[in-house]
């Protein structure tokens, strides 16, 4: 069995479904009371008191190593599209995997290119955490690239701002991508690419939630890659308490340099950077559509439809997003 086969399987077992992420052991608080203030925190985090009020349990970790997702603002979901970069401000400690099919413009031939990947989240602390947000496979049914793997990146995510009684939270991060992919595949190019983010969330009012991130695509190369600026919007809305929310979701690119590795003046949007030239200025908008479903409150699977808004559509038709999250 692979490494993220058994972490997974830790977790599995270690938040079984129906508990609360998070849920505080051997000092009578459970769930969202665990965040009042003097109560003990996350489980396995820093904050977490043992039966005798004092020190730290170390024996509920993930690995011995890795502490629970914070169960201060479990009413949230994680947003769904531009999704190695659209980052989930709380600190977590899950197994996300994603299925994309994504449709090439009509004008590349309209074929169909699928992503298959998992992300990895871990808790260092109540406040730091590892991101791995991007690996995977991609499958083509199109001449323009073939099947092969994608590029690896993993960084830092820390939580700088937490209000649990107002339901606000922001985080700042970095990740490098490691251009170890495919060249077939669109992949493997340059001589890696840097992250640097923003993200933030607040709830609306009751059931409603807004989340938003921002950053910069650096590459180390600028002769083989664009560097870009994003803005990502999510907002939702849960039905009640069953469990189901509805959500809305936008994504700005903004290209800040042209580059000379592809010669025409197209996009790769946020799975691809070609390098192309003619892209400096030049913008693309997308917006997607989609329902998330909590079967319990350390899992979510969802699904959303998303089109471009611009003229400019790059390498997107249109693309369904399909998630399920399991998390410890």
């Amino acid at each position: 069995m692979s490494v993220y086969g058994r972490i997974l399987a830790l977790m599995l077992m270690a938040a079984p479904v129906g508990a609360f992420a998070g849920d505080c052991v051997e000092t009578g608080c459970l769930g969202e009371s665990c965040c009042e203030e003097g109560a003990c925190g996350l489980l396995g985090g820093p904050g977490l008191l043992d039966g005798l009020g004092s020190g730290l349990v170390s024996d509920d970790k993930l690995l011995g190593i890795f502490a629970h997702s914070d169960p201060c603002f479990n009413d949230f979901i994680s947003p769904m599209t531009n999704p190695v970069f659209f980052e989930d401000p709380r600190t977590l400690t899950e197994a996300r995997f994603i299925f994309l099919d994504h449709q090439l413009p009509n004008a590349l031939g309209g074929d169909h290119v699928q992503v298959w990947a998992m992300q990895a989240r871990l808790a260092l602390t109540e406040n730091l955490s590892i991101i791995a947000t991007k690996d995977g496979y991609i499958v083509s049914d199109s001449p323009l690239l073939n099947d092969g793997f994608a590029d690896v990146s993993a960084g830092l995510k820390y939580n700088i701002y937490k209000d649990v009684e107002n339901q606000m939270l922001a985080s700042v991060g970095a990740t490098y991508e490691i251009p170890i992919g495919t060249d077939r595949a669109l992949q493997g190019n340059g001589d890696g690419e840097f992250h640097l983010f923003a993200s933030a969330g607040a709830e609306l009012w009751q059931g409603a939630h807004w989340v938003t991130g921002s950053g910069f695509r650096l590459p180390a190369n600028r002769a083989a890659e664009n560097q870009m600026w994003y803005w990502s919007n999510h907002i939702d809305q849960q039905l009640g308490q069953s469990g189901i929310y509805l959500f809305h979701e936008t994504n700005w690119y903004h290209y800040i340099s042209s580059s000379g590795a592809f010669g025409a003046p197209i996009g790769g949007g946020d799975l691809f950077n070609l390098g192309s030239v003619g892209m400096a200025g030049e913008n693309m908008v997308t917006g997607a559509y989609g329902v998330k479903y909590k079967p319990a409150d350390n899992m979510e699977v969802g699904v959303a439809y998303e089109i471009p808004y611009s003229s400019r559509k790059d390498l997107l038709e249109d693309r369904i997003n399909v998630n399920f999250i399991v998390r410890f």
